[in-house]
């Protein structure tokens, strides 16, 4: 039988640039595996992160809108294709591998609670209120998803990219805790650059947003269209990173997207009143789930199994438990 990943790597090797992770050098697994003769490690991975159970449950996980009637606003699965697709542009425009920012791209946001940033918020003040300090971070959950709850070994490099993938609320070309790969890199900018842009197009389907409203210095340079703002930010990002080591954005195009994260920040995300009630259900929840825990583990352990139960829930399915321990009626 031929070896059809040994010739894909060959490909590779031809093809990429010098600053690209090549599949065949990648830093491995942490349970060594025989190499697919098929696919390359970075290809396997993707596979194996999109038939994961938690990849599922993201179509049925909030990206801003709690149960929203229309059909067409964004899930946690769509704005998860989005990114991959937009990281995959930029990625074969600078010869780097698409394999493993794809890769990247599909698995940052598995261990993403319900209801979005309202559940990861809800699951940090209630775990604080028996340990100290704690803090609940779903780049974090999605590396706990990837290796503990689902043994899906990834490589090493697939690994760091959704470890790392998230700014917060940090601007744009802030330099800390990057990936150690440009892929991984990549993927962070351009998670931003996917969630503003389609936010902003939900925020206006639900009538809280007047797209007229937003900062006119932003959109002068960016775009007034979804389509104009994301050309615009991709085309910078691949010029700006064409002959650099590292994948950058212009101060221009950084300070215009900041504004329109900040502008988001404020006036949509975490403002809404059923937004409010969801985070109060799932803090009531969580103090339930841990009365009910084994006596004879630890607070700490306590909370992370709490913590795993919960973002792992759709919203429908954590609305229906509320209901179930009489939190909701």
């Amino acid at each position: 039988m031929t070896n059809f990943r040994l010739r894909y790597e060959e490909r590779e090797r031809q093809i990429l640039s010098p600053r690209a992770v090549l599949a065949c050098e990648s830093k491995g697994r942490v349970v060594p595996e025989p190499p697919c003769p098929i696919r390359t490690v970075f290809q396997r991975d993707r596979d194996r992160i999109i038939h994961s159970k938690a990849f599922r449950r993201l179509k049925h996980k909030t990206q801003v809108f709690i149960n929203p009637e229309g059909d067409h606003f964004r899930t946690r699965l769509t704005h998860t294709l989005e990114v991959a697709q937009i990281s995959r542009t930029v990625a074969r425009a600078l010869c780097l591998n698409e394999d493993l920012t794809e890769t990247i791209a599909l698995g940052h946001d598995l261990g993403h609670t319900p209801f979005g940033h309202t559940g990861e918020k809800a699951l940090t003040e209630a775990g604080s209120e028996y340990i100290p300090g704690f803090e609940f971070h779903h780049y974090e959950q999605s590396l706990r998803v990837v290796d503990i709850l689902e043994h899906l070994n990834l490589t090493y490099e697939v690994r760091d990219g959704i470890l790392r993938h998230s700014k917060g609320k940090s601007n744009i070309s802030a330099c800390d805790v990057l990936p150690t790969t440009l892929e991984g890199r990549i993927v962070r900018i351009c998670d931003r650059v996917a969630y503003i842009n389609h936010d902003i197009d939900d925020a206006a389907e639900a009538g809280i947003l007047n797209p007229d409203d937003l900062p006119k210095s932003a959109t002068d340079i960016l775009g007034k269209t979804r389509k104009e703002r994301i050309n615009r930010m991709v085309t910078d990002m691949i010029v700006s990173s064409e002959n650099e080591d590292d994948i950058k954005v212009s101060p221009e195009i950084a300070a215009a997207t900041d504004e329109l994260k900040d502008f988001m920040f404020s006036n949509v995300y975490l403002m809404t009143p059923e937004f409010i009630e969801a985070k109060n259900m799932i803090k009531e929840m969580f103090r339930q789930l841990i009365e009910k825990e084994d006596p004879s583990l630890s607070v700490e352990e306590k909370v992370v199994r709490v913590c795993d139960f919960i973002s792992g829930m759709t919203d429908s399915y954590s609305l229906n438990y509320a209901r179930k321990l009489s939190i909701l009626t």
